[in-house]
């Protein structure tokens, strides 16, 4: 077992030696086989922390686990996010919580936090690490889930705003990359507003270096900077001198030292590697069967051109025996 895991960290590298398809069997084989490795030393959480994090706020369980365990954490994350001070937020409830350590089916996990805020707003936070091309659509269908909330003989004016915020490792709109971008209803032509109801928020975790004066003002970047750190050094450096950041950060160390959490978070590390690989799978044939296509293409164009040039040779042939009998 030891010998199995020790193959898996080294996986990435000998990968590239095997076979395709041994490759994916090899894979499966090492995720199914090892066991999660216990916290090495579940020393007290103190400012002198060093080596790497196993499960950071990028494991969207752990993400999960985190914001549900600390409210001063959540409450913190909220206030930076929608530009309020800590003191507006009166009360933070999730809607959806789940029992942490508690076994969870791939197809059955629930991947974003609903949250309540202050009993008149609905806010849906998710953390998206694989980009899987679908986020505006998916953004799309859990704000409109969300804002479905009347009850039979309910007026519609009270329905309550609901916010959508995904934290993504990656960039939504390549062609227009920005770090923090909220979208809401408009009018084409003069950018009226038609609700302020339906919001969505996008977090790009790889472009922290574009936060601009009010994203760092309300501490956005630093949020973004927790949520990508891989060290308890860098973790530390950027969550001192904040005590919603040193929450969080506390948090997250306190459920590294939970087995159970531990379990959950290398089963959603788990499913992305092999999203990952599928990932990657598609875009390969996606590529291959492009350049069969192109080539298709080809060969077809290259065999109209010689249908006409047989056409125009069968032509010339026909326009030669005419003259040729007409000689006779």
């Amino acid at each position: 077992m030891h010998i199995l895991f020790l193959c898996y960290i080294q996986f990435n590298f000998y990968a590239n030696f095997l076979h395709p398809a041994f490759r994916h069997f090899f894979k499966q084989l090492l995720i199914t086989q090892r066991r999660i490795v216990p916290m090495k030393h579940k020393q007290v959480f103190s400012m002198n922390l060093t080596g790497p994090i196993d499960y950071g706020f990028r494991n969207d369980y752990m993400f999960r686990a985190a914001l549900q365990l600390s409210q001063k954490a959540l409450i913190g994350l909220i206030s930076s996010l929608l530009h309020l001070p800590p003191s507006a937020i009166k009360s933070v409830t999730i809607t959806n919580p789940i029992t942490l350590g508690a076994t969870i089916e791939y197809k059955d996990f629930v991947l974003d936090t609903n949250v309540l805020l202050n009993n008149n707003t609905l806010i849906n936070l998710e953390m998206q690490v694989n980009n899987l091309y679908n986020w505006p659509e998916r953004s799309l269908s859990y704000l409109c889930r969300n804002f479905d909330q009347l009850n039979k003989g309910q007026n519609y004016s009270e329905l309550k705003p609901v916010i959508h915020i995904g934290f993504l490792d990656y960039t939504l709109f390549s062609e227009h990359p920005e770090f923090y971008a909220t979208y809401r209803l408009l009018n084409l032509k003069d950018h009226f507003e038609y609700s302020d109801k339906l919001t969505l928020s996008v977090v790009d975790l790889k472009h922290i270096e574009l936060a601009t004066e009010a994203d760092k003002a309300y501490g956005i970047d630093k949020w973004a900077a927790l949520f990508r750190s891989i060290s308890w050094e860098e973790i530390l450096m950027t969550a001192k001198n904040d005590e919603y950041l040193m929450e969080a950060t506390k948090t997250l160390y306190n459920l590294n030292a939970d087995d159970m959490v531990r379990q959950r978070c290398q089963a959603r590390m788990d499913a992305e590697l092999q999203e990952q690989y599928l990932l990657k799978k598609i875009d390969a044939l996606t590529t291959d069967n492009d350049k069969l296509t192109a080539h298709n293409d080809k060969l077809a164009a290259d065999n109209d051109k010689l249908t006409a040039d047989n056409a125009a040779k069968d032509a010339e042939i026909e326009a030669l025996k005419r003259k040729l009998a007409e000689l006779q």
